[in-house]
């Protein structure tokens, strides 16, 4: 096993590495900015190195920076986290090819399953149902209006590179075709350094599964069930839940194995997420598989009792799973909440600040996976999640109770965050219900 970790990352996922090496006796490295001085991420690990400024570009995107702090700290192993350099293949490639283990797939699967349109291709060869749409990134206009008179309108167009809605437009007709194409490719274009974008047809008020996957360097792959994170705004994950709440068994089933099948004929190693849209007649379609570990992994472990952060740490050093897929049950429920720093009577407008006190909710089942504290001063330059509220209980209906508990309590003074909204998406019958899409916060939570 790894003597050494660097955490190329910051805030709480940086934290729960630490925790999880900790709790394997693996020394942990933190890297971080100028901003991120105080935080505690930086004070547990056991060793920090600063790594640049403030801004990210400047700090946590720079590989150099990275690199350097690997050599310097001697450790053997880096491991990504979320969003910044997680999903880049040349980073992961530069991290091997220094010689440092990377705690994630391969360069080569993470590029193939990254770029939505080859992904797409390695589900259809996989048998894994996806969206009707175009055979590959559109050359021009005339292709999109060709291929949009075949499928049918509406259709979306997508950025074939990242994500979080951006390169992503929906056309009603060919005149709205034609000008959202330009937009998307432009946006995609500044976004993501590539313009690149296929159509599909438009599925109207899908709800987003995903399905949590694990497999090791000795064939064992497996999928750790599904999570329900319809409840969005802008594309943007608020409520994150498993199980699903309106999945089928027969569906659940389909789902998870189609996920399982999609990474195994990719060769994919370590941990990852299949994302699929499932329409109101229970048909799910792929979308694409994030080559990292998610923002929401705490449900999964929850539900499973399976350490996820530990998983991976030990794939990537060789070892086998020590589980197969009938070893994984899937027990009671669990909910987490992303609280922000973001004013909901201000249309969401970030609001970074000094934190002023700080009283974190408990009780059986309740766990908050954050790293700021009284005194921590929220920096205006990253993400605005500062922590994540996760409760397990046997029910849903038991889990939503706790959770609107969990949320009355926790109480932030110097910043507004949106706790309170969360409530008030909790207690609503379309909520508690189930019946729930990805655009129903906006369309019918914040326009009543």
């Amino acid at each position: 096993m790894y003597n050494r970790i660097l955490i190329a990352n910051r805030g709480e996922i940086a934290l729960r590495i630490i925790r999880a090496c900790k709790e394997m006796g693996i020394e942990s490295v933190a890297v971080f900015s100028e901003a991120d001085r105080e935080s505690a991420h930086v004070r547990l690990a056991d060793q920090a190195i600063c790594i640049g400024p403030a801004k990210s570009v400047d700090s946590y995107l720079r590989i150099d920076q990275i690199i350097s702090a690997a050599e310097i700290s001697g450790a053997e192993a880096i491991h990504p986290g979320y969003g910044f350099l997680a999903e880049n293949a040349h980073f992961n490639e530069v991290v091997r090819n220094s010689q440092f283990d990377f705690i994630g797939p391969t360069p080569e699967a993470m590029e193939q399953l990254g770029d939505k349109n080859s992904a797409r291709a390695v589900a259809l060869a996989a048998n894994v149902p996806v969206v009707p749409g175009s055979d590959g990134l559109l050359v021009d206009e005339d292709h999109a209006v060709h291929t949009a008179r075949e499928i049918g309108y509406p259709v979306l167009i997508k950025a074939t590179a990242g994500g979080g809605g951006k390169g992503m437009r929906v056309a009603l007709n060919e005149q709205n075709l034609r000008t959202a194409l330009q937009q998307a490719q432009a946006e995609a274009k500044a976004a993501f350094g590539n313009a690149g974008v296929y159509l599909e047809k438009f599925v109207d008020r899908p709800r987003h599964v995903e399905v949590q996957i694990i497999a090791d360097h000795h064939g064992n792959v497996c999928h750790l069930y599904e999570r329900d994170c319809s409840v969005q705004r802008r594309h943007q994950k608020l409520i994150e839940e498993s199980p699903s709440p309106l999945l089928s068994e027969r569906t659940r089933t389909a789902i998870c194995e189609a996920a399982a099948r999609l990474v195994a004929a990719a060769k994919y190693q370590n941990a990852g997420t299949v994302e699929f849209i499932v329409d109101q007649h229970d048909n799910f379609y792929f979308i694409e598989v994030n080559a990292r570990i998610q923002v929401e992994h705490p449900v999964t472990e929850m539900v499973t009792g399976i350490d996820l952060i530990q998983s991976q740490i030990r794939v990537a050093n060789g070892q086998p799973l020590p589980f197969r897929q009938e070893d994984i049950q899937l027990q009671g429920a669990a909910i987490e909440c992303r609280i922000n720093a973001e004013n909901p009577q201000k249309n969401f407008q970030p609001c970074p600040g000094l934190i002023q006190s700080l009283f974190v909710p408990g009780g059986l089942g309740v766990r908050f996976d954050s790293h700021v504290q009284a005194g921590y001063s929220v920096p205006p330059y990253y993400d605005s999640m500062i922590g994540k509220l996760i409760v397990y209980k046997p029910t849903r209906q038991e889990a939503i109770a706790c959770m609107i508990r969990a949320l009355s309590e926790i109480d932030i003074t110097g910043i507004a965050t949106t706790a309170s909204f969360q409530i008030d998406i909790l207690r609503h019958p379309d909520f508690l219900s189930g019946n729930v899409d990805t655009k129903w916060v906006e369309r019918d939570l914040l326009a009543s």
